[in-house]
């Protein structure tokens, strides 16, 4: 797919803007308070379809026509969103087969959102005419800087339309009952298929279902939901040739990130990290951290946006904390300093009813003769004076291996343990890196990876054998690997690899595991070693073999004694390590600094304190203070 080039010269200052919550006197008002403020965009249209379309096949644009002319005449820029991720009452109560079911069968009702069916037809074609005829009036709209297509995509259903779809997704992928019968190992149970009628969603089942159906499932829904987002994507190239993206929320689990970044122009994201983390806030700037370098690298290489946070405290928690002075401000350049190209809010004007009442926007139900909308306005004077950064590059040596596909397989039913948990590793081998101030990129293991100095693979349980040889040729040319428990089990059909573990890179790292050993709550493994001093191993721990490899770290005591920990293997011209289990914290940190001083690793600035983040952009340094006590920094 050819991408549509994105422009701008500016940091884009807002955030969604729902007018049709307001009379129009209001909006008046608004716009000069933009203006004062320093907004230059605004989202509109997101929730509107039942105003556009008040009954079916009715035409009401009269009021997006007033306001896009009054946005544009006072120099404030429109992304145009498309309704689609909330239908009006009337779709689901003349149609109700477009409402989504549960695995149980239950269907939802029309009282909230994106509340859709991605496979009903009748949803797919009313979807489909709204879009038109948006695109066709406003596609050359003097407004319009870029298109939002539906919201936070992530809906799934299991209804007779998804089974349906979803047979024909499996025909596409397999060709034939064969192939199909092969790769789920439907050998297993007595599960074979004769015909593909015979084939239904994975609904609630007596026992556990087929985990390769279950996988295969997880793919389709994220596939579906992106056809929706491509159909609309198309309709509205035909009618105007700005960039179109749409919006992920936080770490989404639901929708592949990889195949759907390679479909937008750029690529957004919805963060909203806890200001009351019980952790604290420097748990919550890493978690915020990581997204943002998610959300740069679903792009690879494209820009992002940073599309919704709250300017205080996100109404939906159990929990509303506010966001304590300043916060705002820090976390907006942390987005800004990990790439971000725009600084946008829900919302412009805090709702007076509906469930996000409380989520406070840039204007507070109190005024804005307010902190937090004093705030807003300091914000945008500044970014106003903020040059040279808008599509600069961050700067980055390190990248961690992440799959859908992987994390989909990796917590299933079937699995050892239900403890280890795919982001659970990420976060942990994430944090010793953020803490030292190494930016990273995160990637899909079939990526090119040779421009990185190394990379880390957290927990890699699916790979395929493509994905598997080119990481071994990377370690061979030179790079340095780092893998963690429970990867290289599998392959793309959750089928196991015969002949021990770690599967396909046994020989890569130089071990041989003959079972794995997961840790109840209350158990460990006590880890012995003269580079990393003795630590703990907690969740996970394997009954591996030294086959070539150093043994950096062995376990001392119990049934695993003697049991390598931590090893490393030259192979090629680079150096494989390998963690069978979840280190302690200082542990890991120090593993993996070790490695990464190796591979020639270097922090944007050393020896920084922890609470402080630094990351380079362009030939800029953001320096991030998460911490509450005085720092000095010196410049080296």
């Amino acid at each position: 797919m050819t991408s549509v080039e994105w422009k701008t010269d500016r940091v884009l200052f807002g955030g969604d803007y729902n007018p049709e919550q307001w009379s129009k006197d209001v909006w008046r008002e608004d716009v000069r308070l933009m203006r004062e403020t320093g907004v230059n965009l605004v989202i509109v249209g997101i929730f509107s379809w039942a105003w556009l379309e008040p009954r079916p096949g009715a035409r009401e644009f009269d009021w997006l026509d007033e306001l896009l002319d009054l946005l544009h005449e006072n120099g404030i820029g429109v992304s145009l969103a498309t309704p689609t991720a909330s239908p009006p009452p009337w779709m689901g109560d003349r149609w109700p087969q477009t409402l989504p079911c549960y695995e149980d069968g239950i269907r939802l009702g029309n009282t909230s959102r994106n509340h859709y069916c991605m496979s009903s037809p009748v949803y797919r074609e009313f979807a489909a005419r709204i879009v038109t005829d948006l695109a066709e009036r406003y596609g050359a709209h003097p407004a319009l800087r870029f298109w939002h297509i539906n919201n936070e995509y992530g809906t799934t259903c299991f209804c007779t339309e998804c089974g349906n779809r979803f047979r024909i997704w499996l025909q596409d992928k397999y060709g034939s009952l064969e192939a199909l019968n092969k790769a789920w190992g439907t050998a297993f149970w007595s599960q074979r298929y004769d015909a593909w009628t015979e084939i239904n969603p994975p609904r609630q089942a007596v026992y556990h279902s087929n985990p390769t159906q279950l996988l295969d499932y997880k793919r389709f829904c994220s596939d579906a939901l992106l056809d929706c987002f491509r159909t609309e994507r198309d309709i509205i190239r035909r009618c105007s040739d700005l960039p179109v993206t749409t919006n992920f929320q936080d770490w989404e689990r639901r929708v592949d990130g990889w195949r759907w970044g390679a479909e937008m122009d750029v690529v957004g994201i919805d963060l909203y990290p806890d200001p009351g983390d019980p952790n604290g806030l420097v748990e919550a700037a890493l978690y915020g951290a990581m997204v943002m370098d998610l959300t740069r690298s679903e792009g690879s290489g494209k820009p992002w946006l940073l599309m919704e946070q709250a300017p205080s405290a996100p109404g939906w928690a159990p929990v509303a904390s506010p966001k304590a002075p300043g916060l705002f401000r820090l976390w907006s350049y942390q987005a800004l300093a990990r790439g971000s190209d725009s600084l946008l809010q829900f919302q412009w004007r805090t709702s007076v009813q509906g469930t996000e009442k409380f989520h406070i926007g840039m204007i507070p139900h109190a005024g804005t003769e307010t902190r937090v909308h004093r705030e807003m306005r300091e914000l945008g004077r500044e970014l106003k004076e903020l040059d040279g950064v808008v599509g600069t590059p961050v700067h980055t040596e390190v990248a961690i291996l992440h799959s859908w596909d992987s994390w989909w397989a990796a917590e299933s039913d079937e699995v050892p343990s239900e403890r280890l948990k795919v982001m659970d590793q990420i976060h942990a081998w994430y944090r010793p890196l953020w803490q030292r101030s190494v930016t990273v990129d995160f990637a899909p293991p079939g990526r090119d990876l040779t421009r990185y100095k190394m990379v880390l693979a957290p927990n890699l349980y699916l790979v395929s054998d493509d994905e598997a040889r080119l990481l071994t040729e990377y370690v061979a040319a030179g790079g340095t690997l780092v893998v963690g428990p429970f990867s290289g089990v599998v392959d793309p059909d959750d089928r196991i690899r015969p002949g021990g573990y770690p599967g396909c890179w046994r020989e890569l790292l130089g071990v041989w595991g003959e079972e794995f050993w997961p840790l109840r709550e209350h158990q460990s493994v006590a880890c012995e070693s003269k580079e990393f001093g003795n630590f703990t191993g907690r969740i996970w721990a394997e009954w591996l073999t030294a086959d070539g490899a150093e043994v950096m770290a062995s376990i001392h005591g119990g049934p695993l004694d003697g049991r390598p920990a931590v090893t490393r293997n030259r192979y090629g011209s680079g150096t494989a390590w390998y963690v069978s289990t979840c280190p302690e914290p200082d542990a890991l940190a120090l593993i993996l600094r070790t490695a990464s001083a190796e591979a020639g690793v270097e922090p944007v600035l050393p020896d920084l304190p922890f609470e402080v983040e630094a990351v380079r952009r362009g030939d800029k340094i953001f320096l991030l203070d998460h911490g509450n006590r005085t720092v000095t920094i010196r410049e080296a």
